[in-house]
């Protein structure tokens, strides 16, 4: 029988057919990347003068380097990030309200920054509220994210049992403490690869800054390009390699990081001791059982694990 009940186990012929297809295609794609390099180095890219400016420490350090550059790039997505993140719990919260006056305008404004484009959002802010191109980006940036981390969280509230709020209510805490302290924690760890996936999407839209001036990367590296072809040698592939290097040192490292996380997710959580005492593997006791078990009448053999550690009864 199969262990899918989606799909059968391949068989010896489709395992074969497999392999065979992804030979293939491995040999294509070597083949192109040859053609490729071999192109690029008939037209002088691999050339020593072609990469000599990358031995002066002024491209790198100096007051307009790339590592000048590099800083603005990771300081807009740390505060972007932030932002969103803070921006991104605040829609969830009031996507789920119980109140259509507030459910329904924060779903329209939601559709509304989903659907527009990241860079229309900058020129829009940079243009009509003046902010400067790095705040532009920023704002541009928490607010789509936002958007999209909103739903996100909103999705991973609605996917857990309607006993986890049931559970809040029925022991006195009101919807908000309910979704803050039972409902999000929870939606989050169940988000948070796809949220941290998000974050790395929101790196790479940094890029767009050069679009409005702001001096991230991108832009420093065009303006270095230009300084250095001044003073003889074209250098614009040699840093776009340089800068294509350093952009997936960057988003290679932090995708590892969500890999790492979301294996981590899948592991079994431990809980701690029973309250009768006794270890267990299993989630912690039900916030309804605590509520009980403060109750003398309360039936403690019902809990995970009562009874276990007990020699005897009467």
């Amino acid at each position: 029988m199969s262990g899918s009940v989606l799909f059968d186990a391949p068989g010896p012929n489709a395992i074969r057919r497999s392999r065979i297809l992804s030979i293939v295609f491995a040999v294509v794609a070597v083949v192109a990347l040859a053609l490729a390099a071999y192109q690029l180095w008939l037209g002088g890219a691999f050339y020593q003068d072609r990469w000599d400016i990358f031995q002066d420490p002024q491209l790198w350090f100096g007051a307009r380097g790339l590592m000048v550059g590099l800083g603005t790039t990771l300081s807009i997505a740390a505060i972007a990030a932030v932002g969103a993140m803070i921006l991104g719990v605040v829609f969830s919260i009031m996507r789920n309200a119980a109140s259509a006056w507030v459910r329904v305008p924060t779903t329209i404004v939601l559709e509304f920054f989903r659907g527009m484009p990241v860079l229309l959002m900058m020129l829009f802010i940079l243009i009509v509220f003046s902010t400067g191109a790095y705040w532009a980006v920023v704002w541009a940036l928490i607010v789509y994210n936002g958007a999209i981390i909103g739903e996100a969280l909103r999705a991973g509230m609605k996917s857990l049992p309607k006993g986890q709020r049931e559970s809040g209510l029925a022991i006195g805490l009101t919807p908000l403490r309910t979704t803050l302290e039972i409902e999000l924690p929870q939606a989050l760890r169940i988000m948070l690869p796809i949220i941290l996936a998000q974050l790395i999407v929101l790196l790479k839209d940094t890029s767009l800054g050069y679009i409005v001036g702001s001096p991230e990367i991108i832009r420093i590296g065009r303006q270095l390009v230009d300084f250095y072809d001044r003073q003889g040698g074209p250098y614009a592939l040699s840093m776009f390699f340089v800068m294509l290097a350093i952009f997936l040192a960057i988003n290679l490292s932090l995708s590892a990081l969500v890999r790492l996380l979301a294996k981590r997710m899948q592991r079994p959580r431990r809980g701690g001791p029973n309250l009768d005492g006794t270890a267990t593997t299993a989630i912690p006791v039900s916030t309804q059982a605590l509520r009980e078990i403060n109750d003398p009448q309360a039936d403690v053999t019902r809990l995970p694990g009562a009874g276990m550690g007990s020699g005897g009864g009467g």
